[in-house]
């Protein structure tokens, strides 16, 4: 392998073809055990500043309670480039995951995975990392395009880009914006989407990275405070 999958001092150029290489090592296919816990995690950052807020949250399932939590206020190495956050924001992620007793049977990403224009989006990179089944249920598109969905709650619509279906766009509740699932790394779409499902509440975003969202923004309030 010409590039450690925890190559961080890499220029922009030597990352997207760091992903290029790294694509093929991504495993597409069922779950090989029960998910009895998820972890959610999620990131902030002022766009022009080095600092960065993440967290990860461990939930049970089926009943979505939290486990554990942890966060960290690191400082990014890497610039903000699209398509290439993942070199970003992963070494601050795994500060977080250090830091967990409770290490989660899959890990949920606000970001993508395969729903990536090298097919290789944070899910995937953290996936590879841990060897853990990892999702990416992204707010917005990267790539790809879907047709109308239903307003019913899970209203799903395949996520394609060049031909190639790359994620869901999938609706969690009713009338609200859908959400965008792609596997990651250890999963298959349909057990992508069923864990998103699976995971929903009264809110449009998966109960993991809502909170994971709420956590990091609330270090980011005390950190200014």
């Amino acid at each position: 392998m010409k590039f450690p999958l925890t190559s961080w001092n890499l220029t922009p150029k030597e990352a997207v073809e760091a992903q290029k290489e790294w694509r093929s090592l991504v495993r597409i296919e069922p779950p090989t055990r029960e998910i009895h816990t998820i972890a959610g995690a999620d990131i902030s950052f002022n766009r022009f500043s080095d600092v960065i807020y993440s967290a990860i949250v461990v939930l049970s399932l089926p009943e979505l309670r939290i486990i554990e939590t942890a966060s960290v206020r690191s400082t990014a190495k890497f610039p903000y480039v699209p398509g290439l956050l993942s070199f970003r924001e992963t070494p601050s992620f795994l500060e977080c995951w250090e830091k967990l007793r409770t290490k989660p049977d899959a890990l949920m990403l606000d970001g993508q995975g395969l729903a990536h224009p090298r097919r290789f989006g944070i899910a995937c990179h953290i996936g590879l990392i841990l060897d853990l089944p990892t999702i990416g249920c992204a707010k917005s598109i990267l790539v790809g395009q879907h047709i109308t969905l239903g307003g019913e709650a899970g209203s799903q619509s395949p996520l394609v880009d060049k031909t190639e279906v790359v994620g869901v766009a999938l609706r969690t509740k009713k009338n609200v914006a859908p959400v965008y699932v792609s596997a990651g790394h250890r999963v298959d779409l349909n057990s992508a989407v069923d864990l998103a499902l699976r995971s929903v509440t009264r809110y449009r975003q998966p109960e993991p990275t809502r909170q994971a969202h709420l956590l990091v923004n609330q270090l980011r309030r005390d950190d200014k405070g």
